[in-house]
């Protein structure tokens, strides 16, 4: 599932290539029909994301609001004045990836092939839909395909604010008073603090990768409870996910590692470089040469080093 890394710069996106422009909205699949004909031909006025959810705001005061879920997926295609990644979401094809750029470069080089319609030098309008296209936006520069959503529907503001409403502290907004509000609902519960990070009502945007890096990059024990962490250890894992999720929304990857940390100086990092203990199960830690562990926690895979993070909470 993608982490709120990657809605925040699927938000950006959308505020750069269709922001202040009418749309024409569709469901080619059908499931969305009646919704999709709520937005057909209003102008998107802004994108945001909290958390894992994307926001679309339009010119009639409604909110198209989608979260993809485990398998949704954003395609985007136009001509040459259409900036932007090919794909966001998973699983992208071969190829793309979640780099903004001008689509100016060699036709295939982010999943564009030459002289199809999302070339940009033949530019012919957005291609014929394949598969089960949720919802299509359309321009009249680009477009952009939804597919494999775990939700989408149109919201009025105040249903948008419920929603919100519902969700923890989103760490790429840090707006003040959040990390009060996240060391409240952490510290408040006896629940361990790798269920914690993953419930979208302490904390939003959070996934396995950012879970796993973070309790590491802290050195806490995942069983250990909210309530036994001190407010100065709370501060400090929300400021480290702050950090490193605008870091994330910048290079559109996790990359969780110090320089001094790597086997390797290259630029950029190697996949297999980029993650203290993420998918590192039976590999020596980073930092004290421990086999890293696996387990099953609160039915998703747990990544941690028994020995950097066997200490307790007044550690």
């Amino acid at each position: 599932m993608p982490e709120g890394h990657s809605i925040h710069r699927l938000a950006r996106q959308f505020q750069d290539v269709f922001a202040g422009q009418r749309l024409s909205v569709s469901s080619p699949q059908g499931r969305f029909a009646s919704g999709a004909a709520l937005l057909d031909g209003q102008v998107l006025l802004h994108a945001d994301a909290h958390g894992k959810q994307l926001f679309l705001g339009f010119d009639n005061e409604l909110v198209l609001r989608v979260h993809l879920g485990l398998y949704g997926a954003w395609d985007f295609g136009g001509d040459k004045t259409f900036a932007g990644a090919s794909s966001i979401g998973a699983p992208r094809r071969i190829g793309e990836r979640e780099i903004q750029r001008a689509r100016t470069g060699t036709p295939g080089e982010i999943g564009i092939e030459p002289g199809s319609t999302t070339d940009p030098e033949g530019y012919a309008g957005p291609p014929e839909p394949k598969g089960a296209v949720r919802v299509r936006l359309v321009s009249g520069h680009g477009w952009a395909d939804l597919r494999g959503p775990t939700a989408c529907e149109v919201l009025t503001p105040a249903q948008v604010a419920t929603a919100i409403g519902k969700l923890g502290p989103d760490p790429l907004h840090n707006c003040p008073g959040d990390a009060a509000a996240f060391s409240r609902r952490a510290g408040a519960s006896r629940t361990a603090v790798a269920l914690l990070l993953m419930n979208q009502q302490v904390l939003a945007g959070v996934g396995n990768v950012y879970r796993a890096e973070v309790l590491f990059r802290q050195r806490l024990n995942p069983w250990l409870p909210g309530s036994a962490l001190s407010a100065q250890r709370l501060a400090a894992l929300w400021l480290d996910l702050v950090l490193l999720m605008r870091d994330g929304v910048r290079d559109g990857r996790i990359i969780t590692t110090l320089p001094a940390d790597r086997a390797s100086p290259a630029i950029p990092v190697p996949v297999g470089e980029a993650h203290y203990v993420y998918k590192r199960e039976g590999l020596p830690c980073r930092i004290c040469g421990t086999e890293i562990a696996l387990i099953e926690l609160g039915n998703r895979k747990l990544y941690w080093c028994p020995q950097c993070q066997a200490s307790g909470p007044g550690a």
